[in-house]
């Protein structure tokens, strides 16, 4: 791919967002990776606006569901991230084929993990039965259980639709054509909007609505995705309508290189959904407000993930195209983005989040401004850390578009596990609450879990930096 611009001054090169001035020096340029990375963003802006449909949703019914689902949220992420690791490597293993013009090989990526998406669904079966099990020993009032489980069943069912649609995008992303997301993404937010009011209220199937709106749009965006991987211009490249079938050893290496990827993120949203669980275990309130801030957020990270895609694609890119020094500028230079950009959201998180707060409850709820009251102490904690979340988007996905997974897996799995999860229930539970009784309890409520997540963050993101600069993915080979 070369996305130079050519004027007088400036000379194209066969290396991405690159450009040569007079004297033959190379520069990255930003206009290239700008004009790259601004479907990205707006898409991950479309699923910020999808989540906070579904909260705004939810919401309407009672503070009870907002805190059930909050309770199961990210657990349903964290499924999906292992269980669908072989999809989440294509936008890697495309990016590098493509960089390197091995064509079929890209295909063959993509229907890998199609094949793979399919082999998900007994695993996700169970996970949905399994269901009042895993519940079960955080005891959550009963209401509020029952209608978290309501949810999680049918997400968990149709969760191998979701592993097969991000596969398909994952393609299009690896192949710089993310106005493809963009459009699919767009619809699905639609979609799941209109199926939502559908479900929740014109049918009365309650929280379980939500989830079918969720697995009917995205089933509609995948049917849509695949017929543009299958159609006329991708197929004249990629041979896309030949590549379909089978190879079990290849299904293997995607599935090994994909779920230390899938298990980096899902170790950090597992955290992150214990410490929900945690704050619903406290009371609905705690629970309904943390789950209003972590949507509110979302506005801040999704869109900061589309900077950090832009790096899988173009390190990914360099790499296929045998220069690894060029991946690394490249690399940089996203980080920058999503460092600069998630200092700025920062700032209006912490001006206008205490305003957008009662948009997200109904004002005939009880617990109403209770809620809205805590959320605006959680959101100012929120917008301490978002510099440094800036630092493990950027630093995480360049590592992603390389392929090096497992040992950014690890250090996830070290701080989210060891350190925020039991420093979050430290701080948040009172002497003879939470879960166990051998850590100190300071009681600090929802409060403390968030003062937990910002120590979290700020070292999470410091430990991927310094892994990118290491320099250590060079040695990789795919």
């Amino acid at each position: 791919m070369d996305t130079a611009v050519s004027t007088p001054s400036r000379v194209t090169s066969v290396l991405p967002a690159r450009r040569l001035d007079v004297a033959g020096r190379a520069h990255v340029d930003y206009h290239a990776v700008l004009a790259l990375a601004w479907p990205f963003v707006l898409n991950s802006s479309v699923q910020a606006i999808l989540n906070l449909t579904d909260t705004w949703f939810i919401g309407r019914i009672s503070t009870q569901a907002l805190a059930a689902i909050g309770a199961v949220y990210w657990l349903v992420l964290v499924f999906v991230l292992l269980l669908g690791g072989v999809g989440i490597a294509v936008q890697t293993l495309v990016a590098q084929a493509n960089g390197g013009h091995r064509w079929r090989r890209a295909a063959q990526a993509e229907w890998t993990a199609q094949w793979g998406a399919l082999l998900t669904v007994p695993l996700f079966f169970a996970a949905a039965w399994a269901g009042p099990l895993m519940l079960h020993p955080f005891a959550l009032e009963p209401a509020v259980e029952q209608q978290a489980l309501a949810f999680w069943v049918p997400r968990m069912m149709g969760a191998p639709i979701g592993v097969a649609l991000w596969a398909v995008l994952g393609f299009f992303n690896g192949i710089a054509r993310p106005r493809v997301t963009l459009s699919i993404t767009l619809l699905v937010a639609v979609l799941n909007a209109v199926f939502n009011q559908v479900f929740i209220f014109e049918l009365h199937m309650g929280v379980a609505g939500s989830a079918w709106a969720t697995n009917v749009a995205q089933l509609s965006g995948w049917l849509v995705a695949l017929s543009l991987f299958l159609g006329a211009r991708t197929n004249a490249r990629f041979h896309s309508r030949l590549m379909w079938r089978l190879h079990p050893g290849r299904l293997l290496r995607q599935f090994l290189l994909g779920f230390p990827m899938g298990l980096l993120y899902a170790a950090d949203l597992l955290g992150i959904a214990l410490f929900q669980i945690m704050t619903v275990r406290l009371g609905s309130v705690d629970g309904a407000a943390t789950q209003i801030v972590m949507m509110m957020t979302s506005i801040a990270y999704l869109p900061a993930v589309g900077f950090a895609m832009t790096g899988t694609t173009l390190v990914g890119h360099s790499i296929g195209a045998g220069d690894k020094e060029w991946a690394m500028r490249l690399g940089n230079a996203t980080i920058k983005l999503c460092v600069g950009y998630m200092a700025l959201i920062g700032v209006f998180l912490a001006v206008a989040g205490p305003w957008l707060l009662p948009w997200f409850v109904s004002p005939a709820d009880t617990h109403a401004a209770d809620v809205v009251a805590l959320g605006r102490t959680l959101v100012w904690i929120a917008a301490g850390y978002q510099v440094f979340d800036g630092l493990n988007l950027g630093s995480g996905l360049a590592l992603r578009g390389a392929g090096d997974a497992t040992v950014p897996a690890a250090m996830v799995i070290v701080l989210s596990w060891f350190v925020f999860v039991p420093t979050a229930h430290a701080l948040a539970f009172a002497p003879g609450q939470g879960y166990v009784h051998f850590l100190p309890q300071f009681g600090l409520g929802a409060v403390g879990g968030w003062l937990a997540a910002l120590l979290y963050v700020f070292g999470l993101g410091t430990m991927l930096f310094i892994r990118w600069r290491s320099a250590a993915w060079k040695k990789i080979r795919l």
